[in-house]
């Protein structure tokens, strides 16, 4: 079965709400979502058969804080099998009972258990071995792997009918349960971290305890390092599903082949310093001073594997190499903390949109929901306040961009996942091109290693331009007209070359408290090049509680009616205004496709030949 997601905690009452938090207590990773219009708090949904539908369907648990009959009737026509079903879970309003719905051996009993616990409630467990032995053989604690699922149903069918097991190997989770085990038992269970076939009457578990090291040349290609961790564990017999992460130097964080390599394996990846490493040296197979001049420790790979095993792992396969890379593999004492080092940190450059939540990409909600630090301008955090946010909040200022882009930055180089929230969109005046000045004028590797995301969001201008039409419809650019960082004539320059090549323009920061001279001095220059009748858009606090769009003509465009929340859309030669049925400017810039139909024949769809010419970005 697939990963499964972050859980999702639906409620529809203020009573359910407040269970929902206790229950996130014991899920930290659990978001909570809310029925509009009747819960404060939570991330508001209004379709709860198309939001069961779609977590369903993106193997996300789902804990119903109400009755189970709403979670059966609008989930029942997408059921697929058990063995593809995430946990659905119902638990009571005042937390007393939860029950596991579906996927009770896909995590969901052990969910209800936890739930239960935090709530000091009930787990209302039905399936037959957890409720007679107490431990769930088809889904075995976090740490571990069963590594022959298909059998599992079969060898219970055995179990429930009276066989007794012969337990190879140490697992107190096995050990300490209520399952008859005899030294003669006809069933079999094995732990091992070598590959075994099982059977209806042998599983096979494999405990996440080995620890994988690679060390690679920058620049090794991902099939190269994934062939050598193929070759390694087939070489030596070792499962897969018992290797627990990917360790290496952090020198290497940014090395997509080792971060591929981990994808590959569906482990964590973690990192070392050199010095941690240099600990090691006692105990590697291969040390090398070659190794050591080179990045400061006498090895990568074995040392790596050896951190991460512990002080009482073991180095079970020494340093293996290929042209480029070096794999090598510890085992630990019992099941590793894949915690261990520390992950590559992200910076996710987060366009919110110009404020209204409909106007928020699916990307920019969920990279805020998962942050585990928010940064931002005051204004712009409070404009999420709407998303159940997990993430600590870092309010800033106005002003103080550098500050903020260099804090959010230390802070996803200590490992963080970091969103820095921007209006509009991050790579649009905002963010996004300051993250990337900053690091490329700082000698800080550690900002450097840091993976960068730009997620964009919905523009001022393009909002402000479907709230009145179409005026984008042909070519367009987009100016600031302040002065703070970029001086006047050059700014007078790129109004002069748009005016000249009758470009529909977006100016943006138009006008402040301080500076009133230039979005006149841009109406003149634009008046020599185009219509004194030519349309102009104001749009005031878009997707705001105040939002206000005007339509005004070039010649009487008035910087009064303009302040720093104002978007200015000024049409070219061609952009038309026209009125609907209600007397509601509409303002559009044609692209001449009327030009391309036959004279005097029904416009209708145009098919041509030609190629079809390129679109505006």
């Amino acid at each position: 079965m697939a990963t499964l997601g972050p859980p999702a905690v639906i409620v529809f009452t203020e009573s359910a709400y407040e269970t929902a938090k206790r229950i996130r207590t014991a899920l930290p990773d659990a978001e909570i979502y809310s029925r509009s219009g009747r819960v404060e708090g939570g991330t508001p949904f209004d379709e709860t058969a198309n939001l069961l539908r779609t977590f369903f369907n993106a193997n996300r648990p789902i804990i119903g804080v109400c009755a189970a009959g709403i979670l059966i009737r609008l989930l029942a026509p997408h059921l697929r099998g058990k063995r593809d079903e995430p946990p659905v879970l119902a638990v009571s309003e005042d937390g007393r009972f939860c029950v596991p719905l579906l996927g009770g051996h896909h995590s969901g009993n052990r969910l209800a258990r936890e739930i239960a616990a935090a709530l000091q409630g009930e787990a209302a467990i039905t399936t037959a071995t957890d409720t007679r032995y107490g431990v769930s053989l088809d889904d075995p604690p976090p740490g571990w792997k069963l590594a022959n699922p298909q059998d599992a149903k079969a060898f219970l069918a055995n179990l429930l009918s009276g066989e007794s097991i012969r337990l190879i190997g140490d697992a107190d989770w096995l050990s300490e349960s209520n399952l008859p085990f005899a030294r003669d038992g006809h069933l079999k269970i094995e732990i091992s971290d070598r590959v075994s076939n099982g059977s209806a009457h042998h599983l096979v578990y494999h405990r996440r305890s080995l620890t994988l090291g690679i060390g690679c040349e920058r620049g090794t290609s991902r099939e190269e390092v994934i062939e050598l961790i193929d070759a390694t564990l087939a070489n030596n017999g070792l499962a897969r599903d018992a290797i627990s992460g990917i360790w290496s130097i952090d020198l290497k964080m940014d090395e997509p082949a080792v971060t591929e390599a981990a994808a590959n394996l569906g482990v964590p990846l973690r990192f070392f310093p050199a010095e941690a490493l240099e600990a090691e040296t006692p105990r590697l197979a291969n040390p090398s001073e070659i190794v050591f001049r080179e990045v400061g420790c006498h090895g990568v790979a074995e040392a790596a594997a050896l951190a991460a095993a512990g002080p009482d792992g073991q180095l079970i396969v020494p340093k293996t190499k290929s042209r480029r890379a070096t794999c090598a593999i510890a085992l630990g004492a019992d099941t590793v903390n894949a915690g261990q080092g520390q992950a590559r940190g992200r910076l996710s450059l987060v366009g919110v949109g110009p404020g209204s939540p409909e106007w928020r990409t699916a990307e920019c909600v969920e990279i805020l929901r998962t942050a585990e630090e928010i940064v931002g301008f005051k204004a712009y955090i409070d404009l999420i306040d709407d998303i159940d946010l997990r993430g600590r909040l870092h309010p800033y200022p106005i002003g103080a961009e550098t500050e903020r882009v260099k804090a959010a930055l230390d802070l996803a180089a200590e490992g963080r996942d970091v969103a820095l929230v921007c209006s509009g969109d991050a790579g649009i005046y905002a963010m996004a091109a300051l993250a990337y000045e900053v690091i490329e004028k700082s000698a800080r590797a550690d900002w450097q290693r840091v993976a960068l995301q730009v997620a964009p969001g919905i523009s001022a201008l393009q909002a402000a331009a479907a709230r009145v039409g179409a005026p984008l419809g042909h070519d367009f650019c987009a100016i600031s007209l302040s002065d703070l960082l970029t001086p006047w004539p050059a700014i007078e320059k790129r109004i002069q070359a748009a005016a000249e090549g009758d470009f529909v323009i977006a100016f943006y920061n138009p006008v402040s408290k301080r500076r009133r001279t230039q979005l006149p001095a841009a109406q003149d220059i634009l008046l020599c090049a185009r219509p004194p009748s030519t349309p102009v858009v104001l749009a005031h606090d878009l997707g705001r509680p105040d939002e206000r769009i005007e339509v005004v003509t070039l010649e009487n465009l008035s910087v009064d009616d303009v302040d720093m929340t104002t978007v200015v859309l000024v049409g070219s030669s061609a952009t038309r205004c026209i009125e609907d049925r209600n007397g509601h400017p509409q303002v559009y810039t044609p692209r001449g496709y009327d030009t391309k139909s036959p004279e005097g024949s029904n416009p209708g769809p145009f098919i041509s030949s030609a190629p079809d010419p390129v679109l505006p970005i």
